[in-house]
């Protein structure tokens, strides 16, 4: 059996410790956390969204957490925790379960791992199984990297960090240049400096600089598989879904998002709070804060080829648009002459 069930906490316990207003027993007995669809009864499970609601009637769970708008659907269930952001109290209850029931503790440093002599790691970080920790690196108090995480040189990692497997910090960025036909390498003697709380998803890599080093700022959240280019900046908080790349020497503003498998093209500029959709692609620089998408919708492949035939077809289309335009101009202005 998973830790989550075979260990327990009370309703009561989490209330005090997290607030919320319950319904229901105090002493009703926790046994786990799941999804509404698979809770079962001692289970917490949680309602973030209006569009799940009919899950609420059909769900299992012992105890559900919800806003008040839904306080009457779950007035007859035998516990709920009313919240006004439930998904926040959940992610809260996540860890306030996980410190109350923490894993065995293991080395602080593996055995298998591999840190030069002139690295420097804080006394209470962990360095897991078959970690690289090159020389002059520097690993902040309480980060932990999870297994074969590789830290290049003098690549610096702030406090309560928790970088997850097979990623790579401090790889040489991609500088060529061409000449007469081949490619020469160019050195890339910046660094990586990630700040404080940060979270990095498993095989994510990131470039050191060229000349500067690439930064990651504090609280920023990156999932698994995101490429980041040397000498880019992201702000602090900012968030980016898997798959996302971001070309070298872009400057990612504080609190965005970015979705799953988009692109932002090199030395472009991101403002603050601006949000990208899944799958775009940024071709310019974005100035001012809101949501911003660059995809075609989804479409059947037949409609998708002649939409895209369209767009071959738009440059003549906007010449022809402007031959009419002037056409319509000229004559206007001859009916005006031709009238006192």
């Amino acid at each position: 059996m998973s830790l989550f069930e075979t260990v327990s906490l009370t309703l009561g316990a989490i209330v005090e410790t997290l607030g919320g207003r319950l319904l229901g027993s105090p002493d009703m007995q926790v046994s786990g956390l799941a999804p509404l669809q698979t809770a079962q009864v001692g289970q917490v499970s949680f309602l973030s969204q209006a569009r799940f609601q009919n899950q609420l009637s059909t769900s299992m769970a012992g105890c559900v957490i919800v806003a008040p708008a839904f306080e009457s659907q779950v007035a007859h269930r035998s516990a709920a925790i009313i919240t006004d952001d439930p998904y926040l109290y959940f992610a809260r209850l996540t860890r306030l379960w996980k410190r109350a029931h923490p894993s065995p503790a293991g080395p602080q440093i593996h055995p298998t791992a591999v840190v030069d002599r002139d690295a420097l790691i804080a006394e209470d970080a962990v360095i897991g199984p078959l970690c690289v920790i090159e020389r002059g690196a520097e690993i902040g108090p309480a980060t932990w990297l999870k297994s074969r995480v590789t830290v290049g040189e003098d690549c610096k990692i702030g406090a309560r960090c928790l970088i997850h497997s097979g990623v790579v910090i401090g790889a040489d960025g991609f500088g060529f240049a061409p000449h007469q036909g081949r490619w020469e390498k160019i050195e890339q003697l910046g660094a990586v400096r990630i700040g404080d709380d940060v979270e990095i998803g498993a095989n994510t890599c990131i470039d050191r600089g060229a000349l500067a080093d690439t930064v990651i700022e504090d609280g920023v959240k990156l999932d698994n598989l995101i490429q980041i280019g040397h000498n880019v900046q992201v702000g602090k908080h900012t968030a980016m879904a898997g798959c996302v790349g971001v070309a070298g020497s872009a400057r990612i503003g504080a609190h965005c998002t970015v979705g799953g498998g988009a692109v932002v093209l090199g030395h472009l500029t991101l403002a603050d709070h601006v949000h990208i959709s899944a799958a775009s692609v940024v071709t310019r620089s974005i100035t001012q804060p809101g949501n911003y998408t660059g995809m075609f919708p989804l479409d059947t492949n037949a409609n998708w080829e002649k939409n895209a035939a369209s767009l071959k077809q738009l440059s003549r289309l906007r010449e022809r648009i402007k031959a009419l335009e002037a056409d319509i101009q000229n004559n206007q202005e001859n009916d005006h002459d031709g009238h006192p």
